[in-house]
């Protein structure tokens, strides 16, 4: 095993998750009643992503399930047809949605680099140091930052295959999404491709039961947020005082997962300065997770500056994987 002081590795750091965590707080919760938010980056500290990764492999949960068998289908393909040399992988957590895309780079000889970016500084470490030592002479160029805000501080390169998995997309609000996708664009260079993962419009019992399993392991999922907020700022939510819900809007066409008050509940939250009033029946939104058409992504990214090049889904068309070129 080569030393990890030997490797290639590289890590910068652009974003503080407390400081974040207390912004966001401030400004989420100190909005009026019905318009309290919170972002759902914040869901994944340690428990949380081990949670999460508990519902993907739920049978009501399709979305990482259908995603990997287009990527385990396809990876050879497209490595071939990009002919990329790096993987850049926007949220990148611990690499296992890329898993398929970097075994196909290394089995052609072409994986150069990686660049996980991610928000949490200890998965991208831990990451840099497993890859270096499951592929001997990668370089790694991890970045710690929020991608709406700090995509710029990607490393430059060439044949690029830059991927943002998971869906993610689609829980960033219309605005955001159009801003994101132009950033993308801006990083792009001629031979730079990107690939996104999108979650499909299909059958609405589909959908709400991703997101209300009957585990209650979203339930938990969702509550977790509080948790992150009790611990890191000092807050005083009481869990039991929330449940959770999660139900599908036709026009946005996304899921909207909140957590709602079942009394009038007063929350000292010290970390950011603030103290609010959360009414019974009210309700803080945690996430929206967009469900796509082949149409609405064609524009989107061509709104952007980028051509749809490739689209592939599973068999029972639940999700899809598009490959975009800069036009």
């Amino acid at each position: 095993m080569t030393p990890l002081a030997e490797r290639d590795i590289a890590i910068e750091s652009y974003v503080s998750g407390a400081d974040s965590l207390a912004q966001d707080a401030r400004e989420g919760l100190g909005r009026p009643p019905g318009e309290r938010e919170l972002p759902p980056k914040h869901f994944y500290d340690e428990r949380g992503s081990d949670l999460f990764d508990r519902i993907t492999r739920l049978p009501e949960y399709y979305p990482t399930r259908c995603e990997r068998a287009i990527l385990n289908r396809q990876a050879p393909g497209l490595v071939e047809a990009t002919e990329a040399r790096e993987l850049v992988e926007l949220g990148s957590g611990t690499a296992s949605k890329t898993r398929a895309l970097l075994y196909a780079m290394a089995g052609a000889g072409a994986l150069e680099r990686y660049v996980p970016f991610d928000v949490d500084p200890g998965v991208v470490e831990a990451c840099a140091h497993e890859l270096t030592n499951l592929y001997p002479g990668l370089s790694v160029h991890g970045v710690v930052g929020d991608f709406t805000c700090h995509l710029g501080h990607v490393p430059d390169g060439e044949r690029r295959l830059i991927a943002f998995l998971g869906s993610t997309i689609g829980n960033l609000m219309p605005d955001a999404r159009r801003d994101f996708l132009a950033s993308v664009r801006e990083l792009m260079g001629p031979t730079d491709r990107f690939l996104l993962g999108t979650d499909l419009l299909k059958d609405v019992g589909v959908i709400e039961a991703a997101y209300n399993d009957s585990a209650g392991l979203t339930a938990r999922f969702n509550l977790n947020m509080l948790r992150v907020l009790n611990r890191q700022l000092d807050a005083d939510f009481d869990l039991d005082a929330f449940e959770h819900e999660a139900v599908f809007d036709p026009e946005p066409s996304w899921v909207e997962m909140r957590l709602r008050a079942r009394s009038e509940h007063h929350v000292r939250i010290p970390g950011a300065g603030l103290q609010v009033t959360i009414a019974a029946g009210e309700a803080i939104r945690t996430e929206v997770s967009t469900k796509f058409t082949l149409d609405v992504l064609a524009r989107e990214l061509g709104e952007a500056g980028m051509e749809l090049e490739s689209f592939f889904t599973d068999p029972a068309g639940m999700f899809g994987l598009s490959l975009a070129a800069p036009r």
